[in-house]
């Protein structure tokens, strides 16, 4: 069986600023106690995988990747590593960033937006990625997105719509479906919890895989922000990152 949780919105609640967010009560010892049991458990976020790690770095053996499935967090060496997607390592070890310094590319795209010195706008820079929040100034929405559109043209990205935000990252084919493909080869149940748009992959592929006889589980977290494909999609739908620590903790008693 494979568990796979989002961070924001699933694990932790959202907060108007991203840095102050941290996991609900639980979530870290269920994670290690699911950890335990389990084929695979993994959170699977936004968030760089070293922004994971020091809110769930104690939660035992429990795979935290980052970035939409861009970055992984190396226990052994303590350190965030830009993860080779199945697909590319079929191929020879194929550089998934195509040789080229997305970084940089998106760097570049976050001191344009920066620049562009739109009021109450939030620059979160994730180094392959950069998320502009316009939380703060909801009525600045139009003006955002119209400037992610541009400079994600510009500059070559892919834009991603996330709760009053918009992403900003390398158009190399990874997301969380391509994260839960890899990660649930060989097993036979599978559980993704997520809230937001990003979160669809997944569910897309836990609807693949139930067409190939695996047991799946789709759960969503209901808020005013999430939104209504999610919600039709799911098969469970809880209220709150609460709610979810509950679930799995009952889960984890199931195996006591």
């Amino acid at each position: 069986m494979g568990i796979f949780a989002d961070f924001d919105g699933t694990l932790a609640r959202i907060v108007d600023d991203p840095s102050d967010a941290t996991p609900v009560a639980g979530a870290g010892e269920v994670l290690a106690a699911l950890a335990q049991r389990l084929g695979r458990v993994a959170v699977v976020s936004g968030r760089p995988a070293s922004y994971l790690a020091s809110r769930l770095g104690d939660s035992g053996a429990s795979e935290l990747i980052g970035l939409y499935g861009l970055e992984s967090w190396d226990r052994t060496n303590n350190r965030a590593v830009t993860r080779l997607p199945r697909t590319a390592r079929e191929a020879g070890g194929v550089d998934p960033l195509g040789g080229i310094d997305w970084g940089g590319v998106v760097e570049n795209a976050a001191r344009r937006a920066q620049e562009a010195g739109i009021a109450g706008m939030l620059v979160e820079r994730k180094g392959l990625t950069v998320a502009l929040h316009y939380r703060a100034v909801p009525s600045e929405e139009a003006k955002v997105r119209t400037m992610a559109l541009t400079l994600a043209g510009e500059e070559g990205l892919a834009v991603h719509a996330g709760k009053m935000s918009v992403e900003l990252t390398p158009p190399v084919g990874v997301d969380k479906g391509t994260v839960v493909a890899e990660l649930s080869e060989g097993l036979g149940a599978l559980i993704f919890a997520g809230d937001d748009t990003g979160d669809l992959p997944a569910f897309a592929e836990l609807e693949r895989r139930r067409t190939l006889g695996v047991v799946t589980l789709k759960v969503a977290v209901r808020s005013e922000e999430a939104p209504a494909e999610l919600l039709c999609r799911a098969d469970v739908v809880l209220d709150g990152p609460g709610e979810v620590v509950g679930m799995l903790r009952r889960l984890a008693n199931s195996f006591r």
